[in-house]
């Protein structure tokens, strides 16, 4: 089964689920214009934090109504903010279906608490039954499921004239799946996700109707410091216009700056959709002329554009013990990154073996088809030493 290892390699082979590519083109001097050393309180810093903030809205076109805040510790730091400080006064749904997902149902059930939340399960490859959902409740869901391939294929099943808030964990989908604002009261992502940029810092974006939520409902639980957003029963609206809770890194900042301004130059978001999509699709010819592999998700309209999740379907493989699947796919991600060709591609540490690689629009679409070429190359090599190891 041994094929030629094929010449042509991927120009960038970074394919990681997050932190994702950088964008192309960049290099360090694209940040040469970094308020280094300067306080992120004083005019130059609060300028770069407020055209953050005003860029990711003409980016993503979030409604003028709803607040953009630039807050700390990443995406699961803005998911906090709102669970901590929304989350009490009606019933909760939580949908879950991959790993993040099922991690906020645990900060819901066992940290705060609650007593009336209602947990709509799917295994990995699928979604829960969406129709199910209480207008009546709060809900909580991810957008794109990054460890399991599966994304919401749109936001119909949300009542427009629900009572809960919709709150939206969409770190894999910003910028990259089309998001239905009116549908939407919390959305949350990071940095480092779509548009590569650098980790450490979440985007919280809130409806009026979240807003109304924080400025008449006051948790029982102590709420730690950097949660805090409101003051006397308001907004503290200095978080949606620079003014951060904590120091961020100004050097952070000016590569989302970086970012927001390339995604604006090719096109914004519909050319930000189009890349995706374009690279998602070769992988999914790719698999459709591919005997050994196929999508974790089973629905076609439910796969991500995003963190692609793939399963080794060859029946030999199939038939190996579940740690020697595990080791076998692990063997072909790192034959890949030892050649230098695809870094960081095994699935995530919860999901089932299988690969995941990152398709976002920062991806070049040359580099994911020179990638499927020695993920054929890769496979075989570990077919061979499997065939030789019985």
């Amino acid at each position: 089964m041994t094929i030629a290892m094929p010449s042509v390699r991927p120009v960038v082979p970074h394919f990681s689920s997050g932190p994702c590519a950088k964008r192309p083109g960049w290099t360090a001097q694209s940040l040469s214009d970094a308020a280094l050393g300067r306080s992120h309180r004083s005019k130059a810093g609060k300028a770069k934090l407020k055209r953050a903030i005003d860029l990711s809205r003409e980016v993503l076109r979030v409604p003028a109504d709803y607040r953009i805040g630039i807050v700390p510790a990443s995406d699961t730091g803005a998911v906090e903010m709102a669970l901590w400080s929304l989350l009490g006064p009606l019933p909760v749904t939580m949908l879950t279906w991959e790993s993040f997902g099922e991690g906020w149902v645990g900060d819901v059930a066992k940290e705060l608490k609650l007593k009336n939340v209602t947990v709509l399960r799917a295994p990995y490859g699928e979604l829960p039954q969406l129709g199910a959902i209480d207008p009546a409740s709060d809900v909580v869901f991810t957008w794109n499921g990054t460890t399991s391939g599966v994304r919401i294929p749109h936001a119909d099943w949300i009542a427009a004239d629900r009572t809960g808030l919709a709150i939206c964990d969409a770190t894999s989908a910003a910028f990259a799946q089309p998001l239905d604002w009116p549908k939407l009261d919390v959305v949350t992502f990071s940095w480092q996700k779509a548009l590569g940029g650098e980790a450490g810092h979440g985007m919280l974006i809130l409806s009026p109707r979240a807003v109304a939520r924080l400025e008449s409902y006051v948790p029982p639980w102590p709420m730690p410091k950097i949660f805090r957003m409101t003051k006397g029963g308001k907004l503290i609206e200095g978080i949606f216009a620079g003014e951060t809770i904590n120091t961020p890194s100004m050097l952070c900042v000016e590569d989302y700056l970086d970012a927001l301004e390339w995604a604006k130059a090719i096109g914004g978001l519909p050319a930000l959709h189009a890349r995706a999509d374009a690279n998602a699709k070769v992988i999914a010819d790719w698999v459709a002329r591919t005997q050994w592999i196929d999508f974790l998700a089973r629905d076609p309209a439910l796969r991500s554009n995003t963190s692609v999740c793939l399963k080794i379907v060859d029946p030999a493989v199939s038939r190996l013990t579940p740690d020697a699947r595990a080791a076998f796919v692990k063997g072909i991600a790192a034959t890949l990154e030892k050649e230098g060709v695809a870094y960081d591609i095994d699935a995530y540490r919860d999901a089932p073996p299988g690969l995941r690689i990152w398709c976002g629009s920062t991806v070049e679409r040359a580099d994911v088809e020179a990638l499927t070429l020695w993920l054929d190359w890769a496979y075989a090599k570990a077919k061979d030493a499997l065939a030789k190891a019985a």
